[in-house]
């Protein structure tokens, strides 16, 4: 059984499904949102795969976009590949 035995557990269901719904509406519009702006840069001349890489390594804590760093070049020296990074 879902909740509790009480006459508002349909309420309550029915009033987070109806939150849900709402922040899922958001969502989407924030992302027609970046898509416009990435749009916007590309028009601008900027690359869309360079600054959607940017944007997640801003993300990223700095020690661990560091360590993996640090790993891609010991890996790539290791492979006799490191003039490609």
């Amino acid at each position: 059984m879902i909740g509790h035995n009480t006459p508002t557990a349909p309420d309550q269901l029915r009033s987070i499904i109806e939150r849900i719904e709402r922040l899922e509406e958001d969502k989407s519009q924030v992302a027609a949102d970046i898509k416009e702006v990435y749009a916007e840069a590309k028009g601008n001349g900027f690359d869309t795969r360079t600054l959607r890489k940017l944007v997640a390594l801003r993300k990223k804590d700095r020690d661990k976009v560091l360590e993996e760093r640090a790993m891609l070049e010991l890996y790539a020296n290791a492979l006799g590949c490191a003039d490609l990074i």
